[in-house]
């Protein structure tokens, strides 16, 4: 998801939210979604949680003028346990209107679904391993989005001509807002095949490799597309009369990419200029990274009348082709980062939310260092740094829903999952070197250090497993690097004191457990990596030296200037 720190990018989002609000009947937020909607991850009952979407069929078709939509969702599904019933997700203004589990018809009876988790009473239990494919009819009025895409739901929006503008958000309260489905991530569905119907003169791009065009009588079309493994809230409607950009980039892992952008009429020239950022910024994640995940299929955005959402090979873009400082478009930047950090590698988890955003963020001034070099990186950086809160730790050993990360008012590390995210990564690359630090990303994303077309599959991590890969290629333990920048919302505090030539240093760190990190310290000029091997060194430094600790910025810790900064920015609001 896009930061919401970003100056730029509200300003664009106000821009835009007023169209959308001006062509529906419905008013934002209507019609209302219940907190079981609204509910995305987290606990899941235990006869759901062990339920895995082989595939999933999606027919949707979708009516502008009257703000409805009409599904047929087909799910394959198994599971790791016996259960009675199956309990899918979908919003109560979906209602259904027939169900059937493999070819045969249940009485109306048999389902309900009073707070939006659709529970299903089976003839027999559905036996442990056992597959079961289950079709639902629905159809209804979607839930129109607040302030997409913050809040989630449909935006039906008009072009400047008139033409319906579509398109829906759902990662913060997750898929059920438009299909029947899992809605925790493990839930994502092995393979999807998807088909949406839309009125005569527009199209409906979406996410996977386009299988074809039905075209109706009456002028409609059918768009199917075929994808594999997008998370849950990754599958998205869009439908306008866009134009189409198209190219094809030539990776250095001997495949060839397909590149579309499908834009509004009239857009072409702002269009142009986002796209011809797609190869040098595959250049960029390919070399640091590894191999574009889904390169069999395509590498797109289609623009939206809405800010930005990453969804899995097509990618919300509604940046208005903003200019930025840093020489490149930031949106279409971190949202193509996702492409690696959250939809092949994905957080099992909300509660490691930040290997998908910390991640994200980071690859934003590790970009303007390919581009620039170090003077545009440290510019980056200093914009995050002020933005860190500490309120509360980035991981809380939790199963947590998607908004209880996310919302820092409900108590959840908000923004810092982007931000201090990205300045644990930078810390930890400047304390285990480059070469340490990217085979480790790669390991995470990958699972495997070599990674190349066709010998890795998407996959699920979690903090764990990351602190793990971490020790396996240092072979050493960085539990405790983890344990405080993690787990902890203070940051570590450097302690100075002098006496007579007499420089001690010590680390305060909350919960006072080991902190063992090595900081540089400039002496007149001189540098050196001074060895923190308990928490504390002493270094023989004459009085009248001038002394500058971590001259370069290269880890995260405690500021008295930056604390007061923060305070005085909250007494101006």
């Amino acid at each position: 998801m896009i930061v919401t720190r970003f100056t730029a990018a509200l300003l664009f989002a106000t821009a835009l939210v007023p169209a959308a609000a001006d062509a529906q009947t419905l008013r934002r937020g209507e019609p209302p979604i219940t907190e079981q909607t609204q509910i995305s991850g987290g606990e899941r009952p235990a006869e759901q949680a062990g339920l895995r979407l082989r595939h999933l069929d999606l027919a949707i078709e979708v009516f502008p003028e009257r703000q409805r939509i009409a599904g047929v969702a087909t799910l394959t599904l198994t599971t790791e346990r016996t259960v009675p019933r199956l309990l899918i997700d979908l919003d109560k203004n979906l209602p259904v209107s027939a169900i059937s589990i493999d070819g045969r018809d249940l009485a109306a009876s048999q389902w309900s679904n009073p707070e939006g988790q659709l529970a299903i009473t089976l003839r027999r239990p559905l036996r442990a391993g056992a597959t079961a494919q289950v079709k639902i009819t629905y159809a209804g009025t979607p839930h129109v989005a607040v302030r997409a895409p913050w809040d989630d739901g449909m935006v039906w929006a008009r072009t400047q001509d008139g033409k319906p503008w579509v398109a829906s958000t759902s990662e913060g309260y997750g898929c059920d807002l438009l299909y029947p489905c899992l809605d925790f991530p493990e839930g994502e569905a092995e393979t999807v095949d998807l088909h949406f119907t839309v009125p005569a003169g527009l199209k409906a791009p979406a996410n996977g490799k386009l299988v074809g065009v039905d075209e109706h009588s009456d002028g409609r079309t059918t768009w199917n597309w075929h994808a594999k493994s997008p998370n849950p809230y990754s599958l998205m409607l869009n439908v306008a009369p866009y134009k189409e950009i198209s190219g094809s980039y030539h990776s250095q892992y001997g495949n060839d990419i397909a590149l579309y952008f499908w834009h509004l009429p009239g857009h072409e020239e702002g269009a142009q200029g986002v796209f011809d950022e797609f190869a040098p910024t595959l250049d960029f994640f390919e070399t640091l990274i590894g191999p574009y995940p889904w390169g069999d299929e395509k590498l797109a955005i289609v623009e939206t009348p809405y800010l930005g959402m990453e969804h899995q090979t097509i990618n919300a873009y509604g940046n208005s082709f903003a200019k930025s400082y840093n020489g490149f478009d930031d949106l279409f930047q971190h949202e193509l980062a996702h492409e690696w950090f959250g939809n092949q590698v994905t957080a099992a988890n909300w509660d490691d939310y930040w290997i998908h955003e910390g991640y994200a963020q980071y690859m934003q001034p590790l970009y303007g260092l390919w581009r620039e070099g170090e003077a545009r990186y440290d510019v980056m950086m200093d914009e995050f740094r002020r933005g860190i809160m500490n309120q509360h730790p980035i991981v809380s050993g939790q199963v947590r829903t998607e908004e209880q990360v996310y919302e820092a008012e409900n108590g959840g590390p908000g923004n810092d999952i982007y931000v201090k995210g990205a300045w644990v990564l930078h810390t930890l690359r400047n304390t285990i070197g480059d070469d340490a630090f990217f085979e480790v990303t790669r390991r995470l994303v990958y699972g495997r250090p070599d990674p190349k077309p066709g010998n890795f599959e998407p996959r699920f991590s979690s903090t764990r497993e990351y602190m793990d890969i971490v020790n396996d290629v240092t072979g050493q333990n960085y539990d405790w690097f983890f344990n405080v920048y993690l787990y902890q919302a203070a940051l570590p505090k450097i302690i100075e004191a002098r006496q007579g030539d007499t420089l001690t240093l010590r680390w305060q760190v909350p919960g006072d457990g080991p902190f063992p990190l090595p900081i540089e310290v400039q002496v007149d000029g001189e540098r050196q990596l001074v060895d923190m091997r308990g928490g504390t060194a002493t270094l023989n430094v004459p009085a009248s030296a001038h002394v500058l600790i971590d001259p370069d910025a290269r880890i995260l810790r405690q500021s008295d200037q930056i604390d007061a900064y923060q305070a005085y920015a909250m007494r101006r609001q």
